[in-house]
Parts: structure tokens; sequence; C-alpha cells
């Protein structure tokens, strides 16, 4: 069995474990997706890189956009700020997260008011 979403404008509506001959049967477009690929990197059954081919960049989810000119899919853009990395098909956020064994999350105002800062913590 394998992992098939359903596309209506370029967006994913839903995501099944199907047998292709059962997609075959469906009404609309459906596109087949791995759930071992993210980062446009295919894993293996122990969550390390393996070999395997990394099937559209990542799995699909609902949400997501399939991007038909180059096969891939990609998650919706968490913030304004955040850009995406056409090498990977992630959103990369404009600071680096830091690096002190803290949680973190993302603030886009307070990044739209100083393009310094934006990663904030309750610690």
């Amino acid at each position: 069995m394998s992992h098939f979403a359903k596309i209506e404008n370029n967006i994913v509506i839903t995501v099944i474990v199907a047998e292709q001959e059962f997609i075959d049967t469906q009404d609309g477009t459906w596109i087949q997706t791995s759930y071992n690929t993210r980062g446009n990197v295919h894993y293996g059954q122990d969550g390390e890189p393996d070999d395997g081919v990394a099937l559209r960049a990542n799995y699909a989810g609902i949400g997501y956009t399939y991007d038909t000119d180059n096969d891939v899919f990609y998650a919706p853009q968490p913030y304004a700020s955040w850009t995406l990395d056409t090498d990977t098909w992630q959103w990369v956020c404009p600071l680096t997260y830091p690096d002190d064994d803290k949680m973190y999350i993302w603030d886009e105002d307070i990044y739209q008011a100083d393009n310094t800062k934006g990663w904030v913590t309750n610690e």
C-alpha cells in the first residue's frame, strides 16, 4: 500500500493509504507521497537517512501545496518573514534558533518591530 494525496487547486485536501488500483477508480487528482520523505531526504525504518528515493520532497499533509512545476509538496508558510528553501522545500526562519538549551517560540510581531529579535522564551 502507498500514501496518496488528493489535490484541488494545488492544495492537499486529504491523504489516504490505498492501492494504486483503488486510486485509479477515484475522481480528482491523486498524487503519491512518501511517509519516509521530509526535507527532500528519504529516511529508513530506523529514522536515519538512507539511499531511498525522496519522493516529492516532503510527505504531503492537509493544507500543503503541491507544486506541479517542481513535483513537490511543501507546508503552508508559517510566518510572513520565513522563506521557502527550494533545496529542502521547507520554510526557513530569518534568524537562527538559539543554542542555549532553552525552549523558544517564534514571535512574528517582535521580529517585525526589530529584525534582530524574534525567538522568545517564557523562562
